[in-house]
């Protein structure tokens, strides 16, 4: 099997220049590296990567941790960190984790054996203190808030988004205002429960646990959650919902059901994907591809870094979308 000697005495080239090219350094003229990838070709050369590896400490890898591979909030997300990724020449490992805690240390267990160079969690489960047990190993990006002084965030302020989206609905005469969310204990889902009921305290009103609800995700759990407040006896005037395609799946359903939105239902989402667009949904605008990006870059200033670079905290704003799923409430609600 050919080697890089080989090949530099066939393309009349130094060592050290074989090995620019087959690592894409920019600083080789490009009569050289023509030669070079010329010589590889005509002596079918594979690079060994895992000695490349081992020689260089780099394995152009990242892993991205995330829940599922099926939400536009988390495609968005990828979308942004693969853009930033295919530009630094680094391969993505995807780590769909279902909130398992156990498969969200399996992935972190690539980056102690050193088989990606950081990791990007777009969402977890597990404590603060597994994920910052594996931040000696290398670069962690979480894309929520947290206060740890080992692990890097990207985040948007839930608790004040969720805190305007109520103002807007109380400002509308809505009282009876119910929530759907993901999963109940999570930093975020707390975030936005506090807001909420902050709101509805500062209105004179209170919790009903009839109207929250969780594990809402997908089309069909907001259809549900829709079916839900059908059957109660004192329906809820306005729905808050924490992603867009539960909130799509709520005013598809409320449309079936011979509801009109915003007449008899105002809902507002959070995440303003394309088709809320096509429904006239009323969000907030999260750029989750920015959030993939910003993380990225993160990641790689800390890589570059070595261990030395300071532990970075990003808030991205969000913007609320007004479209027409949010009116008065009803005359007769």
């Amino acid at each position: 099997m050919a080697n890089i000697r080989e090949i530099a005495k066939l393309a009349g080239v130094s060592v050290s220049t074989v090995s620019r090219v087959l690592n894409n350094h920019p600083y080789v003229t490009a009569d050289k590296r023509e030669a070079v990838m010329k010589a590889i070709n005509q002596l079918q050369y594979t690079p060994n990567r895992n000695a490349v590896n081992l020689a260089t400490g780099a394995t152009r890898m990242i892993g991205v941790l995330l829940p599922f591979t099926n939400h536009p909030y988390y495609s968005g997300m990828l979308e942004g960190i693969s853009a930033r990724a295919l530009k630094q020449h680094y391969d993505i490992v995807l780590c769909q984790t279902n909130y398992d805690v156990k498969e969200e240390e399996r992935a972190l267990q690539m980056l102690r054996d050193k088989l990606v160079d950081g990791i990007i969690v777009c969402s977890k489960q597990g404590e603060w203190k597994l994920f910052e047990s594996y931040a000696p190993y290398g670069p962690i990006v979480v894309c929520e808030y947290n206060e740890s002084k080992r692990l890097s965030s990207v985040y948007a302020n839930f608790y004040a988004s969720t805190l305007e989206a109520m103002n807007i609905l109380i400002e509308q005469g809505h009282r009876r205002i119910g929530y759907c969310l993901g999963r109940p204990n999570s930093y975020n889902s707390k975030k936005r429960l506090a807001a909420y009921e902050e709101a509805l305290e500062s209105a004179g009103e209170t919790v009903r646990s009839e109207y929250c609800f969780f594990h809402c995700y997908q089309f069909d759990q907001g259809a549900e959650v829709l079916r839900s407040i059908m059957k109660l006896p004192e329906r809820p005037t306005a729905l808050l919902v924490a992603g867009d395609q539960a909130a799509c799946g709520i005013v598809i359903e409320a449309r079936k059901q011979g509801l009109e939105v915003p007449a008899d239902l105002s809902v507002i989402g959070f995440d303003n994907i394309p088709i809320s667009k096509v429904l006239e949904l009323s969000t907030f605008d999260y750029a989750s591809y920015e959030a993939g990006a910003t993380a990225f870059d993160t990641f790689y200033r800390q890589y570059r870094l070595h261990g030395n670079a300071d532990v970075e905290k990003h808030e991205l704003p969000c913007q609320f979308i007004a479209r027409s799923t949010v009116g008065p409430v009803p005359a007769n609600p």
